[in-house]
Order: C-alpha cells, then structure tokens, then sequence
C-alpha cells in the first residue's frame, strides 16, 4: 500500500522586529501605520514629546527675540474691539501694569510649553479614548492612546520650523497672530479685521490640522478594531466641534 504524501510543514511568518524610537519618529512621517502598529508592543511616548518640545522652544525663543512678548500682548488687545476699549480707558500706569503682567504670562505659558503639551495632550487623549473605548467599542489602553496622541502631534515640527523660519527672515511684529503664525489655512491670508467666527471657520482647512487628524485616525485604526475610515471621522467630528467652538467664543469676545 502505498505511504500517503507528507505535507510540507507550513512557515511561520516572521515577527515584525521591534522599531527604535527614532525608527518611530521618522516612519511616522513616511510610513505611519509601521509607527502606531508598534505602540501595541510598546506604548512609550517621551521621544515625540522631547523632540516636539525642543521644536516648541526654539520657536518660543524666536517669537521673544523677533517679536517679544510685549508685543504680543498689544497686538492681542489690538484685535479685539472689547479689549481694546477697556484698554484705552484705562491710566498710563495700569495700562503699563497689564501689559505687564499679560507679557509675564504669555512668556511663562511659552516657555513652558513642554508641561502645556503634557497637559493638553492628555486631556485629548482621555476625550478621544472615552469615545473610542465606548462608543466605538475599540480594544484600547489609555496609555497607547497617548502614545498615539504624542506620535500623531509630530507635524507641529513642520509648523514650528515654518514659524521660526518666517520671523528671523522679517516679520512685521505688529502682524504677527501667535494664534495663526504661518500661512498653512485660508484664515492667515484674511484681513484681521473680518468676523472672528469667519476667520474661526477659515481656520479649519488647514494643513497641519489635517496631516495630524489622519495621522490620528491611522493610529487609533492600527491598535484597535475600529476601521479607518470610522476612525478619521471621530477624530474629524472632534476637531470641527472644538474649531466651531473656539471660534464662535472668539466672535463672542469681540
């Protein structure tokens, strides 16, 4: 009787080897489903917020050595007609004493901006995990949702460097939005003086906002069941409400 055919033993496919955390940062520019994939192996978050961070204080050292914080805050109350009213009415000595103050603030939440990162990253992260883990029904940490938050908050770098590039090349510090700093949205293109709920909404298609939203979507996508497409609109949906939001507060202010 003749022996039956032994069938070949099937290969295992290979593990995807572990990426570095420099590996992280650049596939999450070129290659970005390599990146949020691996922060199912680990979730570790620190070398985007360094690098963002270092990117953040050179702008913030570009704004107060071309701009100055100063200025800053007279252009803010320049843009608004409230502000600005009660500004005008006050004396010589507390308008010198607000700008003062204001400057003071503006300066420490600049160069402190690596805790405000922290900060505000976390509070997106729980906002979006809360979302994805209950309404979603996403197989998630919270810790991989941060991760992705740091990741996906990369092309800040592009923004940074765009910034601080524009000032030293000359700027006119009268100018300058702090709120809007580079041409990447119709809203910078705009006169000053248009409604803040239209200047608001102008602000939404912009460049950075868009790369960092998909970036987003893929990463929730890559470590959870939920679909890409399902993915990119629930950080989408989130993105409008807070711009409609904000801008709509602005238009309120004056």
């Amino acid at each position: 009787m003749a022996a039956a055919p032994v069938l070949p033993t099937p290969t295992p496919a290979p593990e995807t080897a572990p990426l570095s955390e420099a590996s992280r940062i650049i596939n999450t520019f070129i290659a970005p489903s390599k990146t949020f994939t691996d922060l199912r192996r680990s979730a570790a978050w620190w070398a985007p917020w360094i690098l963002i961070s270092l990117f953040a204080l050179l702008f913030s050292y570009a704004v107060d050595r071309q701009v100055t914080f100063d200025q800053i805050t007279k252009n803010e109350i320049a843009r608004s007609a409230k502000a600005s009213d009660q500004f005008d009415k006050l004396s010589a000595d507390r308008q010198a004493q607000q700008l003062r103050i204001s400057s003071a603030i503006i300066r420490y939440s600049f160069y402190g901006s690596p805790a405000l990162i922290l900060l505000f990253d976390l509070i997106i992260a729980v906002v979006l995990f809360a979302t994805f883990k209950f309404a979603a029904g996403a197989d998630l940490k919270f810790k991989t949702a941060f991760a992705i938050m740091m990741y996906a908050g990369l092309p800040g770098i592009v923004n940074a460097v765009l910034g601080t590039i524009s000032m030293f090349a000359g700027i006119n510090p009268e100018g300058f939005n702090v709120n809007n700093p580079v041409g990447t949205n119709p809203a910078y293109y705009m006169d000053p003086a248009t409604n803040k709920f239209i200047l608001g909404l102008a602000s939404i298609p912009d460049v950075i906002s868009i790369w960092t939203i998909i970036l987003l979507g893929i990463g929730f996508s890559c470590t959870s069941k939920v679909k890409r497409s399902t993915a990119i609109i629930i950080v989408t949906v989130w993105f409008l409400l807070w711009k409609v939001g904000t801008a709509a507060l602005a238009a309120a202010r004056g």
